[in-house]
């Protein structure tokens, strides 16, 4: 799969990039870094987002993971009945989750916790976790994903 990434025969799944990512000890988003700048501007338009689930999750990287600061930022956007199942990240790892629009259900460690606009909610995030949306209308999140030090 790595070969067929780089001969550019592929584009990998949001699944694939985060068993890349925690098989090399790394944070997702140091696979597509950007230089960093004393003010940063992200246009949507300028992001080619993975998908998952038939493009009907969209995870948007905006800024990366950074050495000094341990975290890193997305936007989501899960289409009505869409949804991912994500493999545990780094131990330690922490997610925050703010909902700016529609419903969703997050799944981490065996409980499974309803959100609506204007919810957040942190938790562990070494553990199998995922996001669905059970709403009729797109569900857009912020989730900034925090390493600690090992």
């Amino acid at each position: 799969m790595l070969a067929q990434i780089e001969k550019g025969e592929v584009n990998p799944t949001i699944s694939v990039l985060w068993k890349i990512a925690n098989g090399y000890k790394v944070s997702f988003t140091s696979l597509v870094e950007r230089a960093d700048d004393s003010v940063s501007i992200i246009r949507l338009a300028d992001i080619q987002p993975p998908q998952e689930d038939e493009g009907r999750y969209l995870n948007y990287p905006i800024f990366p993971f950074d050495e000094q600061k341990l975290f890193e930022t997305y936007r989501i956007v899960i289409e009505a009945g869409g949804c991912l199942h994500a493999q545990p990240h780094l131990k330690g790892a922490v997610e925050y989750i703010t909902v700016f629009a529609g419903d969703v259900t997050i799944t981490a460690g065996g409980d499974q916790i309803q959100l609506s606009k204007g919810d957040s909610l942190r938790f562990s995030a070494d553990v199998p976790h995922g996001y669905q949306n059970t709403g009729a209308e797109s569900a857009e999140l912020s989730m900034l994903i925090y390493y600690c030090k090992a």
